[in-house]
């Protein structure tokens, strides 16, 4: 997969289709949309294309109000590459490409990527202030000679399947839920930093990892999880929280026990699949109660199917 500055820096001489959105978290409503617009793209023998950003639109527009990210950049891309997607633009949204009209932000796309065609959601809205919709891009569709393909809403029992959807799933703790919307378990990366050492104490050391608090953070409790760590995967138990019954610290930590695992990963990346809740995080009266507790959570990860990805 070709990644390019979505900018419009870049010019390209095949022609393309492109699917258009923020698409944060990469749910199944999304993957919808994206395989479209890689079987349009086959058919009429062109580039699939995605066009997306690196930051979220808000953080411009409207700074206090920006959502937390359900998925990294790096992650974004590697899923689009698995799924077959040809190029991927990324765009820093700035003041610039904020105060582009919808008919100015076609017309780059048409002039730079060679665009044949659009694949976008329903509610898809584009150019100053929102001002441009479905009905908007319809028209200058015939105006410039283009296709538009709507993608239906992508719906489960619940209801309509969204970003925000999630978001409000992991806060809640339900984070098998969550799951079933996304295209593959919710993940959290980071760099493995020195903590207090104090799991290490009472048999379970832990990796505690450093994630930008721009990232959806799984409701406080402990969770079974999968981490992966130089391409190899291994159970873990996460607990997000303050550890209550050894610390005052008011600080929210993510820190994992990895299971069949014994060595010095400081300053290294990890990888946290998380797969379910266990229980909620608990203040206990001795250390004693708390050990047991976690050879009870041990024994649980231990019992789990391990889980491909």
């Amino acid at each position: 997969m070709l990644i390019i500055d979505g900018n419009f820096h870049d010019k390209l001489s095949k022609k393309t289709y492109i699917a258009l959105g923020s698409f944060d978290g990469l749910h199944l409503g999304h993957m919808k949309l994206i395989k479209g617009c890689i079987e349009i793209a086959k058919a009429n023998e062109a580039y699939s294309m995605v066009y997306t950003f690196r930051n979220h639109p808000r953080t411009v527009v409207n700074p206090d109000f920006v959502p937390k990210l359900l998925m990294s950049n790096d992650t974004k891309l590697d899923i689009l590459n698995r799924a077959g997607i040809d190029i991927t633009c990324l765009a820093e949204f700035n003041t610039e490409l904020m105060k582009l009209s919808p008919e100015e932000f076609v017309l780059k796309l048409l002039n730079n990527f060679s665009m044949s065609g659009v694949i976008i959601g329903f509610n898809y809205k584009f150019g100053y202030k929102n001002t441009g919709n479905v009905d908007l891009l319809k028209e200058l569709s015939i105006k410039y000679g283009f296709s538009v393909t709507v993608i239906t809403p992508h719906n489960d029992s619940n209801g309509l399947i969204s970003s925000s959807r999630i978001r409000s799933l992991l806060e809640q703790g339900e984070i098998e839920d969550a799951n079933k919307l996304l295209y593959e378990p919710f993940k959290l990366s980071g760099k493995v930093i020195d903590g207090k050492k104090l799991g290490r104490k009472i048999g379970y050391p832990t990796a505690n990892i450093l994630v930008e608090k721009c990232y959806a953070i799984p409701k406080v409790g402990v969770y079974y999880t999968m981490v992966r760590h130089n391409n190899t995967l291994y159970k873990g138990m996460t607990n997000i929280g303050f550890n209550p019954t050894v610390s005052s610290d008011n600080t929210i930590k993510i820190e994992t026990f990895i299971l069949d695992f014994n060595g010095n990963i400081y300053n290294d990346n990890i990888e946290l699949f998380f797969i379910n809740r266990i229980r909620d995080e608990v203040k206990f009266d001795s250390i004693e109660e708390l050990i047991l507790q976690m050879n009870k959570d041990c024994g649980y990860v231990q019992g789990k199917n391990k889980v491909d990805l």
